[in-house]
């Protein structure tokens, strides 16, 4: 089955990813092996990471990708296999997965929303930020390690307790 895209050359998309088991915690716990994935998939297809949080069963993202390009699932599924490649194979594998040579390690989809203007855009970084506090990993989104909120802190766009003790009004796409 094809699944339908966006395909905005240019474009600046928010991306959720999960783990194909969400009991693991395996980003967290191999996040430097994500990382370097990452900057090697940049390296051959560049795009720019306006924010990205790491939780343990998933992630969130927004990336600008450079004109005339409109190739966001490559670069998923390049990083995907990736970080796949480098973990031992200890997972749990449907049937389904095992007939296709598939590790079981994410979900095989990703969620994507192209970013409409400039308030679109702030709502989703806020929304990458939030996300540790919302899950209950910290009560200030300062305080989580896996998050681009370090990078607006040190350009002084963001202080360091931003949002602290707020949760609502940070739905993906909202903001209150």
């Amino acid at each position: 089955m094809e699944y339908r895209r966006s395909h905005q050359p240019g474009g600046t998309y928010f991306f959720t990813v999960n783990l194909a088991d969400r009991s693991r915690t395996l980003l967290t716990d191999h996040v430097d092996v994500l990382r370097a994935v990452t900057r090697r998939v940049k390296q051959a297809h560049p795009f720019d990471i306006l924010a990205w949080v790491v939780l343990p069963e998933h992630l969130h993202a927004v990336w600008t990708l450079p004109e005339g390009d409109g190739d966001c699932a490559t670069r998923w599924m390049l990083i995907k296999a990736g970080f796949s490649r480098r973990l031992p194979k200890d997972e749990w594998i449907r049937a389904s997965r095992r007939r296709k040579g598939e590790r079981g390690i994410w979900q095989r989809r990703f969620w994507e929303h192209l970013v409409v203007d400039e308030d679109d855009l702030q709502r989703h970084v806020d929304y990458v930020h939030i996300n540790p506090v919302k899950h209950g990993h910290v009560s200030r989104a300062s305080d989580w390690q896996y998050s681009s909120i370090h990078r607006y802190i040190r350009q002084g766009l963001m202080s360091e307790d931003w949002a602290a003790g707020m949760t609502d009004g940070f739905e993906a796409g909202e903001r209150k």
